[in-house]
């Protein structure tokens, strides 16, 4: 008798189809596909046989085939994306039920555990477009980078495009803070230390504190200021798999996490005061971030020192200028008000983040 097992019987027949399908009447193989797919983000849904309806077999993304299944499967029609899982190393006739059910390979658990994970996760959100993924440095310490962060992330969300801004800076304060929402339900980076493999991206995104129509990965108020390299890029990766824009706050400091950070990143912005002082410390930033990162631009912030300006910190770095950022005389009176940087679309900050947005977000070059 066949059996089927969904978080929400309520769902539509379209949404469930979205889900793998698991074929099996192996208890302990069916508690591992279980785990497995809780760990990439699915759903699936659950027969002990091939399912009477054929629509359900016919178009789920994925077919998972218990080895003790195979039999009744002969019948079921041929299509890609079913694969043979078990747990026998040993079983020289696997070969032949896999070629009986048209299986596109065979896996035996728990060799191919981190193999299927991924498989699944890549049927159930999809093959879209990359989330433009920006990272901001500070040229020196107070540069405003993690306000330029804050404020392009505010602004991407502004303006309709699903948006996740991740704080990589544990020594900055957290941007939950900046953003006011320290108080806010959610995960936060000591949550995702352990992170290795794939992490689903939805998944990432429902577990982050939601404000302002975006998601925010900060830091807690405790001691842990340490992100692994395997976490960093476990969790960069699932945030840009969910499209839209990716907003990373990036620490001075070029240490292996953030290099693995700065790998993800499409378009590295440096804020670099108009200062002597800050120009030549953020030289040294720049040769370190560059060693990663292939597309990294100036965002220039005055007031300027004398003979300084603009295009002549662009020309001394070596980099594109990616634009003047603007001043806003109230910027700290507006944060102790509890408004947001950015916040304001009409604002001097909200105007420059818009524009950034506006070309950057439809292909075009970030000039």
């Amino acid at each position: 008798m066949a059996g089927t097992i969904t978080s929400d019987q309520a769902e539509s027949v379209e949404v469930r189809r979205a889900e793998p399908l698991i074929v099996t009447q192996d208890v302990e193989l069916l508690d591992d596909l279980l785990r497995l797919c809780a760990a990439a983000g699915a759903r699936p849904e659950v027969h002990h046989t091939v399912p009477d309806e054929r629509a359900v077999w016919d178009n789920a993304p994925l077919v998972l085939v218990g080895d003790d299944a195979a039999a009744s499967c002969r019948g079921a029609t041929r299509r890609r994306g079913v694969l043979l899982v078990g747990r026998d190393q040993d079983d020289p006739g696997v070969w032949r039920r896999a070629v009986d059910i048209g299986a596109d390979c065979v896996l035996r658990l728990p060799d191919a555990e981190t193999w299927l994970v991924d498989r699944i996760a890549d049927v159930v959100e999809g093959v879209g477009r990359p989330a433009l993924t920006v990272g901001v440095l500070g040229g020196r310490g107070g540069a405003g980078a993690s306000t330029l962060a804050c404020a392009l992330a505010v602004s991407a969300a502004h303006l309709g495009h699903r948006t996740m801004l991740v704080d990589a800076d544990p020594l900055g304060g957290g941007l939950d803070v900046l953003l006011g929402a320290e108080r806010a339900d959610g995960l936060r980076w000591p949550d995702f230390a352990a992170s290795q493999g794939r992490v689903a991206g939805a998944a990432l995104e429902e577990s982050l504190p939601s404000l302002r129509g975006l998601r925010v990965l900060s830091w807690d108020r405790g001691d842990a200021v340490v992100v692994p390299p395997e976490a960093m890029r476990s969790v960069l990766a699932a945030a840009r798999r969910r499209g839209g824009a990716v907003v990373v706050d990036l620490p001075r400091r070029i240490d292996e996490a953030t290099a693995e950070a700065l790998g993800q990143v499409d378009v590295g912005l440096l804020v670099v005061p108009g200062e002597l002082r800050a120009v030549a410390a953020a030289k040294r930033v720049a040769s370190a971030a560059r060693m990663v990162l292939g597309d990294l631009r100036v965002v220039a912030r005055g007031p300027y020192s004398a003979g300084v300006d603009e295009g002549w910190i662009a020309r001394v770095l070596g980099l594109p200028l990616a634009g003047e950022l603007p001043r806003e005389p109230r910027l700290l009176e507006s944060l102790d008000e509890g408004l947001v940087p950015g916040g304001s679309a009409s604002g001097p900050l909200g105007r420059f983040c818009g524009a950034f947005w506006e070309r950057a977000l439809v292909g075009e070059a970030v000039s």
